[in-house]
């Protein structure tokens, strides 16, 4: 567990990545909305505002998930990164909800673009920026399993395509006249981001449901049992469970009654420490039990003890 802590901490500076490629790009678009008077633009850097305000959450909740199991919480604080997986959700329908407002007034008042190369190019600057943290934070997060590194990732290449519409709309603008494309193109935004927020605040009250891990890691569990299998001992009630980035198994383990205790201790612990190399960062609780009394065999239910 110390071990484990440790490396969770190490997922700290992900964070500040994000936080600080956020604030460049506030600053390139906020730039590039003033000279412009685009409100395509404007609803471009109100969404890098949730990106920032979401990567400060997001070094947060790292922060308390990385702190040690205590006598209060003994699995653990690895569940926070949901929270920041949820608010940064509820803060991109924020974010949605007022693009969507001043898009309606731009449309029933349509505003001549200024500067627009200018304004363009501090944009699509900042999207090279977003693009290459986007990449950075997603493979972080897969790699450590950590849902708030992937919410921030998912929300930034979100944010990427936002802005490419954008300047490919805003283009456009300045190629036809066509003003009333420019809010056109903001309410665009806002229906996107609206379904980017919606997933991210779905994948975040799943979490807390404790949900199965995932095929893969179960199919890799079955292969360790297998061997075992076909050395005489038996399993069932096997359980597993996610919690952001710890994962965390549970089996009963019937070996021959006449086996001493010594015996069965060093086969379950053997069996704990295969699981826990097949599936990273695992806590493999085992119960023991004699094969051949029919009382070990009450217990295979999800719901028995």
């Amino acid at each position: 567990m110390p071990g484990a802590v440790v490396f969770r901490r190490s997922l700290v500076r992900f964070a500040w990545l994000s936080i600080l490629a956020a604030a460049a790009t506030i600053a390139l678009k906020t730039l590039a909305w003033w000279l412009t008077g685009s409100v395509g633009l404007l609803s471009d850097a109100l969404e890098s505002f949730v990106n920032l305000a979401a990567a400060v959450m997001t070094l947060a909740m790292l922060a308390l998930a990385a702190r040690p199991p205590d006598e209060d919480h003994a699995y653990g604080y690895s569940k926070a990164e949901y929270f920041s997986s949820g608010f940064e959700g509820m803060l991109i329908l924020v974010a949605a909800a007022v693009i969507a407002i001043a898009a309606i007034g731009r449309l029933a008042a349509p505003q001549q673009l200024e500067r627009l190369g200018v304004g363009l190019t501090a944009t699509v600057a900042a999207s090279a920026i977003n693009f290459v943290v986007a990449r950075v934070l997603a493979r972080a997060g897969a790699r450590h399993r950590s849902i708030a590194l992937e919410a921030d990732a998912r929300h930034l290449m979100a944010d990427v395509w936002t802005s490419a519409g954008v300047v490919v709309g805003v283009a456009a603008v300045g190629a036809t006249g066509w003003l009333w494309l420019d809010p056109l193109i903001a309410l665009a935004v806002a229906a996107h981001i609206v379904w980017a927020g919606v997933h991210l605040m779905w994948r975040s009250a799943r979490g807390l449901l404790d949900p199965a891990l995932s095929a893969a890691d179960r199919q890799a569990i079955d292969a360790v049992l297998d061997e075992y299998r076909g050395r005489g001992i038996e399993f069932h009630a096997l359980r597993t469970r996610q919690a952001a980035g710890r994962s965390f198994v549970s089996m009963h383990v019937l070996v021959p009654g006449a086996w001493t205790v010594q015996q069965g201790h060093d086969m379950v612990e053997e069996i704990e420490a295969r699981i826990r190399r097949a599936v990273d960062d695992a806590a493999v609780f085992t119960h023991l039990e004699p094969r051949e009394d029919p009382a070990s065999y009450r217990d295979v239910e999800l719901d028995g003890s």
